[in-house]
């Protein structure tokens, strides 16, 4: 049997499994263990142990779940509360300043957290109320929540870039300075857009009341500043003797967890809910990457050993015909169909066996193509029919906005996303500017 038929035979077996409702891991782990001991016979199984071994004494690996704890922290202890209060009195004066205050909120809860799913919660249950109160475009605010929440996956610390390190054996540090800036332009593009429609449509987005406006006084503006200026402190005391070089990257996630715990220590809100809730929360979310992490090892293990890499490879390149930056394309383009049915994690845990040494074969940057991925990913959340942010938005959503507003709303993000893949694409230095500068320094 060639290598080709044996690929296509693990690749179709594992979906027709994930088809079926099987977990995860439990369906990739089974066609990795069972090709394997049919294609080496009794010493297959050493073949993923040594992977999943590999994985054990990956130190970064450490940082997973201090970067969930802190996450959990800040928003079960409400200090993400003080952000939307703090952007709704300041940003209320200007056309559409609710709308673009979410999303400044959202890149910081992005920044805290690393899970788009916080985002979502905290937008959809916070900011959505206040932004239909004051008579904003029920359509628009609803697509600003989604796009603002699917940041989550791409600025630091992200939790799917670590997973993609892992998966890639790519430094972690690397990827999350390769996705600042383009998280960072990928929200001025939004902010850039929802200013330009609310002054084009001022309907759209109405200013806060010149009796509102006098209400709030300044010393009110002022606390509220500090109060929420803290979430970015946090995260300053974490990141920059990172960015330094004075601390590696697992002694930054112990310093944010810490730090975000006497933050809601201090603040008086660190009760033994909110400590039972975020622990509970940072071992059942650590555990299932953890499963998922070691079945895509072993999968990808196997496909290595196989040789199934070239023989695609060379399928494309060979008898196809098709150019380095067309295959490219296709791969990113079948992220977006299986983004309609899948998460982020599980598509990655999918195709990354195949798609991370193709990407390394035909000579692209897997630092660069982590981003990609990533943009790719957060496009396909929010693409119709089966868009996972789109079922999450429905959830959280009251029931004044339907399930066709939702579609509605993300149709001008998806374009203003699609930009953003386009110039990363175009202008690698994008992404990979701020890791080459401190790790060349």
């Amino acid at each position: 049997m060639s290598y080709e038929v044996i690929a296509l035979l693990m690749f179709s077996t594992m979906m027709l499994m994930l088809m079926t409702g099987q977990r995860v891991f439990a369906a990739i782990g089974f066609v990795a263990t069972v090709a394997g001991l049919l294609l080496w016979g009794v010493g297959g199984e050493d073949i993923p142990f040594s992977a999943a071994m590999k994985l054990m004494k990956w130190y970064p690996l450490l940082t997973l779940p201090m970067f969930i704890f802190m996450g959990y922290v800040m928003s079960e202890s409400r200090i993400a509360d003080d952000l939307y209060r703090m952007f709704h009195v300041w940003m209320g004066p200007v056309r559409g300043g609710l709308a673009i205050g979410t999303i400044a909120l959202m890149v910081l809860i992005s920044a805290m957290n690393g899970l788009s799913v916080a985002g979502m919660a905290i937008g959809a249950t916070i900011a959505l109320p206040e932004l239909l109160r004051r008579n904003y475009d029920k359509i628009m605010v609803t697509g600003v929540i989604q796009a603002g929440a699917s940041l989550g996956i791409l600025v630091p610390p992200s939790v799917v870039l670590v997973l993609y390190a892992m998966i890639a054996r790519q430094p972690v540090g690397q990827l999350w300075l390769a996705g600042v800036l383009p998280g960072l332009m990928m929200a001025a593009l939004f902010v850039i857009y929802v200013y330009l429609r609310c002054l084009i449509q001022p309907q759209l987005g109405p200013a806060m009341s010149q009796e509102e406006r006098e209400e709030v006084t300044m010393a009110e503006k002022l606390r509220l500043l500090r109060a929420g200026i803290l979430p970015i402190v946090i995260f300053a005391v974490m990141m920059v003797p990172f960015v330094k070089g004075w601390t590696s990257l697992v002694e930054s996630s112990a310093i944010g967890a810490i730090a975000s715990f006497m933050a809601a220590v201090l603040k008086g809100r660190m009760t033994r809910q909110v400590f039972e809730v975020s622990v509970r929360q940072t071992l059942g979310i650590s555990c299932m990457f953890m499963w998922i992490i070691l079945a895509a090892m072993a999968f990808g293990a196997i496909f290595d050993g196989l040789g199934a890499v070239n023989a695609i490879r060379n399928l494309f390149t060979d008898q196809m015909g098709l150019s380095p930056w067309m295959i490219l394309i296709l791969m990113q383009l079948s992220f977006l169909v299986m983004g309609t049915f899948l998460d982020d994690t599980a598509m990655l845990v999918i195709v990354a066996p195949l798609y991370v040494p193709l990407v390394d074969a035909l000579g692209f940057d897997l630092v660069w193509y982590g981003i990609l991925y990533t943009i790719t990913t957060q496009i396909a959340y929010m693409t119709p029919p089966f868009g996972y942010n789109l079922f999450l938005m429905r959830a959280m959503a009251p029931p004044s906005i339907n399930m066709r507003d939702i579609y509605r709303s993300i149709t001008p993000f998806v374009f203003v996303m699609i930009l953003a893949l386009a110039l990363v694409m175009i202008f690698p230095d994008i992404a990979m500017w701020l890791p080459n500068y401190v790790y060349g320094k």
